[in-house]
């Protein structure tokens, strides 16, 4: 299967019938072939709407659920967006189209060079992958317009709110990684956090420390 018009179309009527309606996500979403980032015997499936394996026991989200966490994120064009788990690299080249800056940490040092080939062979030089443990966010670069966390953690990390400029938003799969999850919006207030909760999801859970090759 390859990304065609027809295939396209599909793929984007999918996105729609699953409630994503913001122009510029669909845009983005039109524009990122997914088939770049799915290896193997899985590639075939690139552009259906499901999760699918990845390298060092990871997955690659269902393109719906990358599609309706970009749309809650709201990224702006002069945002600076952390994302907290790179996998296979297919929502940071999503962020790209729409941010100015995307920092992506991810505990596998394999996927950070998987991706950063897939940067680079779509040209995508506003992105800025790295290897680190990402419950710990990016100290260097905060604070951060946008956070995004593509793992569950059971509460929002504290580090990763920290990070959040005020007025900033982060958006999270939160709950125990064997049971349901929620996927939450958080919005820094001058006061402190505000949260909504948009729907139930299923992510691996966020792990500390580095991953083992």
């Amino acid at each position: 299967m390859s990304y065609t018009p027809e295939t396209k179309m599909q793929f984007l009527y999918t996105l729609r019938s699953k409630g994503v309606t913001d122009a510029r996500t669909l845009n983005a979403m039109e524009k990122v072939d997914r088939g770049l980032f799915v290896k193997g015997i899985f590639a075939n499936r690139a552009y259906e709407d499901m999760p699918l394996p990845i390298a060092c026991g990871q997955t690659i989200s269902q393109p719906s659920v990358v599609a309706l966490m970009t749309q809650a994120l709201d990224v702006q064009p002069r945002d600076k967006v952390l994302e907290v788990g790179t996998g296979s690299g297919y929502q940071a080249a999503i962020l790209s189209q729409l941010a100015r800056r995307v920092y992506t940490v991810e505990r596998f040092p394999r996927l950070v060079r998987e991706a950063q080939a897939v940067f680079d062979k779509l040209g995508l030089a506003n992105i800025t992958p790295m290897a680190s443990d990402g419950s710990y966010g990016l100290p260097d670069q905060a604070p951060f317009d946008r956070i995004i966390v593509t793992a569950a953690a059971e509460d929002p990390p504290g580090p990763l709110l920290a990070q959040l400029k005020e007025g900033g938003i982060m958006v999270l799969p939160v709950g125990q990684s064997d049971t349901v999850q929620s996927l939450i919006k958080v919005t820094r207030t001058e006061t402190g956090f505000e949260y909504d909760e948009l729907r139930a999801v299923r992510f691996v859970p966020l792990l500390e420390g580095m991953g083992q090759e």
